[in-house]
């Protein structure tokens, strides 16, 4: 690696402005980061303010197996340590434990802090709350009736004695880990309202990825555990725990946003760029390398950028589109293939919810999984318990309820009014609140948010093939790789290929192993 070269970035997400921030502070490369939006940072890790209230886009959970990814991100905004009753927090890194004393590190007085947040998130079916995992006590049971429970422990030990051998859809992956009732319970029906298609059509990859080490046994194991142990851990990297299961993380005073806003600002200070409102429209390629990229500015104005390297978080559609030598026919094929989940947030503001907690106090769920299957909604956030800071008003509720669609759907195309009053219909008619206590509203689109394990997927191979002869071409971030990446995935992939460059040993087979069998994979090894 010779001084004064360029990576050009496109996309300021987490691997964007990760691989940016890795740059200006480890090498003499020059990052310039386009961003097509002139007002958002972070990619869906952005934070949306309306009125003085503030939206996460799907919840961020700052929370990671990786000690690089905790540590950058806990140097980067302290934690504060009058949350929660946290006195401490430890975290290792590197076969080190970092001690961080919280009370001396910072408080939730100052700006730029991170929260200890408590984790609680539940599922709303038939009318009523059920602990997320399942929890096997009275309630449950009663909630679910004898017949119901009874079918999902003969389902259950079905599945473990005789499984299905070959798990090529979701559905075989879900059913060998719960049985066939509590997959039709609990499974189907929402997951099929997120990606739109049957799950025996879903790879049975997203299901590795994503849910790789949850099942009933670890489920039902970390309740006994929780219920029983009189002590619990104090550690934030929780590295017994599967991800889904995890009790705390941290979280952003002023939201996710927040974070990534801040390490732009760093990114600038230390002599890099962030174009705003400059969308990536071309790459142009001269034998193996990609020697510039072509963006059109926020005036319409176009330019041509001479990059030594290119970081790609872009959709891996429109990145091969968006080259200028000769593509194969089946890597066009494929490529065209690839399909994407869109998704819709309307936040409102309310003066209470119509349900409470048993003893009569607010909800503490940070998300609900919305499993009724006679409304289009999936699922509803509470900013106010991911941050009071979230919400200008405190006596005031700011939910944000989430749609899972297409962009040629009619819901994506429906007129933001009649979105919210759709919205406000779903969540009174399932008995979450009464429209006359809806005090404002406000709409946010975001395209492509998750790229889907079907189309054709299942020929991915041939992109990452194809891709490989581009010597200084790094797919990195979630729609980068058509991957269903967490922010710390999306990120490690971004250090990664940053660590390879510096020490001038390219293996980008190191990056398609991210959140595949790492140790920092949701799973107890």
């Amino acid at each position: 690696m010779s001084a004064n070269q360029t990576a050009v970035i496109i996309g300021a997400g987490p691997a964007g402005l990760t691989a940016a921030l890795e740059f200006v502070r480890r090498s003499d490369v020059h990052p310039i980061v386009l961003e097509a939006s002139p007002t958002r940072i972070g990619g869906i890790s952005c934070t949306i303010r309306h009125n003085g209230n503030r939206m996460d886009i799907g919840g961020h959970r700052f929370f990671s197996k990786s000690d690089r990814v905790m540590q950058w991100w806990t140097d980067l905004m302290p934690i504060a340590g009058d949350q929660a009753g946290e006195a401490a927090a430890s975290i290792s890194y590197q076969g080190k434990e970092r001690q961080v004393s919280v009370h001396n590190e910072a408080s939730a007085d100052d700006d730029l802090v991170m929260l200890v947040r408590p984790r609680k998130s539940r599922i709303y079916f038939l009318r009523s709350f059920f602990d997320y995992p399942l929890a096997l006590n009275a309630q449950t049971i009663r909630q679910l009736g004898f017949g119901r429970m009874t079918r999902i422990g003969i389902g259950y030990i079905r599945a473990r004695l005789f499984p299905r051998k070959h798990e090529k859809t979701l559905e075989d992956f879900l059913i060998n880990r719960f049985g066939t009732e509590l997959y039709l319970t609990f499974f189907k029906s929402y997951t099929e309202k997120v990606w739109g298609v049957p799950c025996d059509q879903i790879s049975a990859e997203w299901g590795a990825q994503r849910i790789k080490g949850l099942s009933l046994r670890s489920a039902l194991a970390h309740f006994f555990k929780k219920t029983f142990s009189r002590k619990q851990p104090s550690d934030l990297s929780q590295k017994g725990v599967e991800t889904s299961l995890i009790e705390k993380f941290l979280y952003p005073k002023y939201g996710p946003g927040q974070l990534w806003e801040h390490v732009a600002d760093l990114v600038q200070q230390k002599g890099g760029e962030l174009r705003r409102g400059w969308r990536a429209t071309g790459l142009h390629v001269e034998g193996d390398r990609v020697v510039s990229v072509t963006a059109t500015d926020s005036e319409g104005r176009t330019h041509s950028i001479p990059a030594d390297y290119v970081f790609s978080t872009m959709p891996v559609r429109e990145l091969v589109r968006a080259l200028d030598c000769p593509i194969p026919p089946n890597v066009q094929q494929v490529s065209d293939g690839l399909q994407y989940r869109d998704f819709v947030t309307v936040g409102l503001l309310v003066d209470r919810l119509a349900v409470t907690e048993p003893d009569g106090s607010p909800l503490k769920d940070t998300w609900i999984y919305i499993q009724e299957p006679d409304v289009l909604i999936g699922r509803l956030q509470i900013f106010n318990n991911w941050s009071p800071w979230m919400v200008a008003d405190p006596s005031k509720v700011w939910i944000g309820l989430e749609y899972f669609c297409y962009d040629t759907d009619p819901l994506w195309n429906m007129p933001n009014d009649e979105l919210a009053k759709l919205a406000i219909a779903e969540v009174e008619k399932i008995g979450i609140l009464r429209s006359s206590e809806v005090r404002d509203s406000h709409v946010v689109r975001v395209p492509k948010t998750y790229p889907a394990y079907f189309g054709t997927y299942n020929r991915f191979d041939e992109i990452t093939t194809f891709f490989d002869r581009f010597q200084n071409l790094f797919l990195v971030g979630r729609n980068g790789m058509h991957k269903y990446n967490n922010q710390d995935h999306s990120m490690l992939t971004a250090m990664t290929a940053v660590d390879q460059i510096t020490a001038g040993t390219i293996d980008k087979s190191a990056l398609w192993q991210i959140n595949t069998e790492q140790e920092y994979h949701e799973e107890k090894k």
